[in-house]
């Protein structure tokens, strides 16, 4: 098991590093929604200032009950807390056994918190060569080796690779058939809603993560929910932490789940921009760019420099990316990036070309 838990959007220390400011570096390396805190979210949190001389309502049942009437869910059936992270780090405590099995590539906290716990984590390693598609069978044979939990994030992270909810519903009944409590991280599920399991895993058998600080890119404010059964949800919320959820946190996440307007025009620039940046990145040679559903695409250097020599060249020139080689299953030359606004986007292609040197001219 990998031991290295660095993640993207460390531009604070990134920029102490090299004696500038965070707002000199163009940061792709941190999956944010690039339209910025939605103007509706802004003015609520200035308008409730006041709210911030009291103690956070440690229930956030307000914010609770937002979220699940924005889901279609009983009010019981969500958990907020401090980003996914919280509830990922919770989930040692809840789950019942010691064994868990990790479709990766993953997000590195899943094993962090994992380990911590004294749990014995396998991976199931995806294969970049045929897409990072996912093999039932394989899957059905590697549960039947005996795991109390399967942890799988849709969309991947950082692979972008969706799978339809048709495919979710037999990974959930192999799951159930097998013992193995699905914890299904969708922190990035807003960007592609209509595949959701969010009414799937209701019985008891899984849990649904979500993120808010992607999409509405609050990440500096930590918000988080799970989705699930009344009785796990239940169990959930005694675990948190008292007042783990701040009051501007609540404040926001109820602001921004009424911008309907910003929800749009997020899902329309995404699109726009991340088809866009995946054509110019791939007229760039030696790139293999991955499709993706979610505001980032995951590229591997088929030859050149190794994803850090490239990531140290494009910081020279003020451009943060994150190298995926710490990510279990992926080697040396995987890097992600986040989809931007356009014109920061034609800034990445034409200063990877140069990192890239001759190896990188166009196509």
């Amino acid at each position: 098991m990998k031991t290295t838990f660095d993640h993207g959007g460390n531009v604070f220390s990134v920029a102490r590093s090299l004696g500038i400011k965070p707002e000199d570096i163009a940061d792709f390396s941190a999956s944010i929604n690039p339209l910025g805190i939605s103007t509706a979210v802004k003015e609520a949190l200035i308008s409730s200032f006041d709210r911030y001389t009291h103690y956070p309502d440690s229930d956030a049942v307000e914010l609770s009950s937002g979220l699940a009437a924005f889901h279609g869910l009983d009010r019981n059936s969500v958990c907020v807390a401090n980003g996914s992270t919280e509830l990922i780090y919770l989930m040692p405590r809840f789950l019942k056994g010691k064994r868990a099995l990790v479709i990766a590539p993953a997000f590195s906290e899943y094993a962090r918190a994992l380990d911590r716990a004294g749990w014995d984590v396998a991976y199931l390693e995806l294969d970049a060569e045929n897409g990072f598609s996912l093999s039932v069978p394989l899957l059905e044979e590697k549960l039947s080796g005996g795991f109390d939990a399967l942890f799988l994030c849709n969309p991947g992270n950082p692979t972008g690779k969706m799978l339809p909810l048709g495919t979710i519903k037999v990974i959930y009944r192999l799951c159930r058939a097998s013992g193995a409590f699905l914890v299904l991280d969708e922190a990035f599920m807003d960007f592609c809603e209509a595949e959701s399991a969010k009414h799937l895993l209701l019985d008891g058998g899984g849990v649904i993560l979500r993120s808010m600080t992607k999409f509405f890119a609050i990440p500096g404010l930590r918000l988080g929910y799970a989705m699930g059964s009344p009785e796990i949800i239940t169990e959930l919320a005694s675990l948190r932490e008292p007042w783990s959820v701040n009051t501007p946190a609540q404040v926001a996440g109820l602001a921004a789940i009424a911008d309907t307007g910003y929800r749009l025009r997020t899902l329309q620039t995404i699109a726009e921009e991340r088809a866009l940046l995946a054509a110019q990145l791939a007229t760039l040679n030696g790139l293999t760019v991955y499709p993706s559903a979610a505001n980032y695409l995951l590229v591997r250097l088929d030859e050149g420099p190794t994803a850090a020599e490239l990531r140290q060249r494009l910081l020279a020139r003020g451009l943060l990316i994150r190298d995926c080689s710490n990510f279990q299953g992926l080697d040396t030359r995987f890097f992600r990036v986040a989809v931007r606004r356009r014109w920061e986007n034609e800034l990445l292609v034409r200063e990877m070309e140069t990192a890239l040197g001759d190896a990188g001219r166009l196509a």
